[in-house]
């Protein structure tokens, strides 16, 4: 399919708070439960056997939304026994505010407003940068800013969790939008996302404009993911 180029989802405007929540809850729970969250969770386990377990384990969730991703790594950390920090990045102030209720319990969890293409982190700032969701909604020359602006801001590894663009993951996500109950504002987007994620070859082009060293992507048809590793 050809990529579905300034296309707009509801959730790139404003959206009234309890729309936003029934949204956002419809994402966490088919990343949930289709893989989403495992795939980005086991690159950060791996990355993560390269920091001493003498300090903090940093890390920076690019588009984070209401820290459900953050959580997880918060609560793997936990049961390893290990330190973390995990700075959610979002540029909508009212997902940050649902994140509020979501991390009140997780002080290693800190919330901060920010874009993907000028995100308010120092360069070296984190061991890992991952990013869910989030590539597909920033059009080709914002994408490559945004893959520079992640990279510069981990020492490690970039990790980029984003939708498989293939009729398959169409079909699968028009169906499980549709089949789950979720949101309109779900059943509207989540199509629309699989139409507007890079495909393989896209991706590497950006992530060369981005000026990544090294970069591994891998497809996972069933689950409709393509997750990217670069540094």
């Amino acid at each position: 399919m050809k990529r579905a180029e300034g296309a707009h989802e509801v959730l790139d405007g404003a959206v009234a708070a309890p729309e936003l929540a029934a949204s956002l809850a419809d994402i966490d729970r088919l990343n949930s439960w289709f893989g989403g969250y495992a795939l980005s969770l086991r690159a950060i386990r791996r990355l993560a056997a390269d920091v001493p377990r003498d300090r903090p384990l940093r890390v920076i969730d690019v588009g984070g939304g209401t820290a459900a991703f953050a959580v997880r790594v918060a609560e793997w950390a936990r049961r390893s026994g290990r330190a973390v920090r995990v700075v959610v990045v979002d540029r909508d102030p009212t997902t940050l505010r649902l994140a509020r209720e979501t991390v009140a319990t997780y002080p290693e969890i800190v919330l901060v407003r920010g874009d993907a293409a000028a995100l308010p982190c120092r360069e070296r700032g984190a061991d890992i940068v991952t990013s869910a969701l989030t590539l597909h909604h920033l059009e080709p020359a914002q994408a490559a800013v945004g893959l520079r602006e992640m990279a510069a801001a981990a020492r490690i590894a970039v990790v980029v969790n984003d939708l498989l663009r293939r009729r398959l993951s169409l079909g699968l996500v028009w169906l499980a939008t549709r089949l789950l109950g979720c949101h309109p504002i779900s059943r509207h987007d989540g199509p629309l996302s699989v139409r507007r994620a890079y495909s393989r070859d896209e991706l590497r082009a950006l992530a060369e404009k981005a000026g990544a060293r090294r970069l591994t992507i891998r497809e996972y048809p069933v689950l409709g993911r393509l997750l990217a590793v670069l540094s």
